[in-house]
């Protein structure tokens, strides 16, 4: 069995910038990680590879040379093999031009190293956040696409078939299909382990394949870079932070003589600042005045409820507690 994996090197989110002239993410300085939805790609692949005999986990990614580091992670989990798709020819590129790259790079690793019959994507990229990829990659290879997936219940090779539980808003769904096909995965999926001492040691020694635009001699290069790309950003930024002002309310705790505590006092002192708004008058609120305990002056209106209350036994007319 031939599982690949789709993974892709992004900034980390606690340190975005956006660059105000070309609206694009800086990525020079910004510490870069491999999206946290694909590692659990790559983590859900080697278990079906422990499963399952004879499986080969082959994980691609398009990006800079700096995303060898990416790949070589993947490799120290437990991956076979790792492709770094990189030519200037591909920078700029959007989800359209992105997936149609990917599923060309998919294509060469199934004449390279057999039948693809699995592809495994992250629902969505940290920086980009549009969960386009996966999909696109599926329509160009004209797969069955499994979004969303929580779990993969089985996988079987021979029979060609597939059974996933894809995460919905309002529950669940189990999904069979047939092989080969396309799934994007959730967090939830599993837990990314730690490295193993072998794994590591192998990445660190492991050289990634690097293939280029002339790798693809039949590649439409009218559908490669910005030139492939139809998507335009208007404006992109970072918003400013939002400072406000506040006021602690309340006062010192009660003594246990039967004196307010801070928490009805602050509750006294709230329902004041209320009414000196216009929420009364939207509300429909009508000869109401401030609370006992309160710092205003005047009485709180007597409510129905007041009036239902036995003094000094705090039960209900009806006999019910309040």
């Amino acid at each position: 069995m031939h599982v690949v994996v789709c993974i892709k090197q992004v900034p980390d989110s606690r340190e975005i910038r956006i660059d105000p002239v070309s609206n694009t993410l800086i990525r020079e300085g910004v510490p870069a990680i491999v999206n946290i939805f694909d590692l659990h790609g790559v983590e859900e692949a080697v278990r079906i590879k422990e499963r399952i005999a004879c499986t080969r986990v082959t994980v691609l990614t398009m990006g800079p040379k700096s995303a060898r580091s990416a790949l070589q992670e993947c490799i120290s989990l437990g991956a076979d093999e790792g492709v770094l798709v990189s030519d200037r020819a591909f920078a700029g590129a959007d989800t359209l031009a992105t997936s149609y790259v990917l599923a060309e790079a998919i294509r060469m690793a199934a004449q390279v190293w057999g039948p693809v019959d699995l592809v495994i994507c992250g629902k969505q990229t940290l920086d980009g956040d549009t969960g386009q990829v996966g999909p696109g990659i599926a329509a160009r290879l004209d797969l069955e696409q499994l979004t969303y997936v929580e779990r993969i219940r089985s996988v079987d090779p021979d029979a060609g078939r597939i059974t996933v539980e894809r995460h919905l808003e309002d529950g669940v769904e189990v999904v069979e299909t047939s092989l080969p096909a396309l799934v994007t995965v959730v967090e939830g999926i599993n837990e990314v382990r730690r490295a193993s001492m072998p794994g590591m040691l192998r990445a660190v020694r492991y050289e990634p394949l690097v293939w280029t635009v002339a790798d693809f001699p039949e590649i439409d290069r009218s559908r490669l870079g910005l030139k492939g790309s139809p998507t335009v950003v208007g404006k992109a930024w970072v918003p400013e932070p939002i400072t406000r002002s506040g006021e602690a309310l309340g006062g010192p705790d009660g003594d246990g003589n039967g004196n307010d505590s801070a928490a009805q006092v602050a509750a006294a002192q709230l329902f004041d600042r209320l009414l000196a708004t216009d929420l009364p008058a939207r509300l429909g609120w009508t000869g109401v005045g401030p609370m006992e305990g309160s710092t205003g002056s005047g009485t709180r209106d007597p409510s129905p409820h007041d009036h239902a209350v036995e003094e000094g036994n705090g039960v209900a007319a009806d006999g019910r507690g309040r």
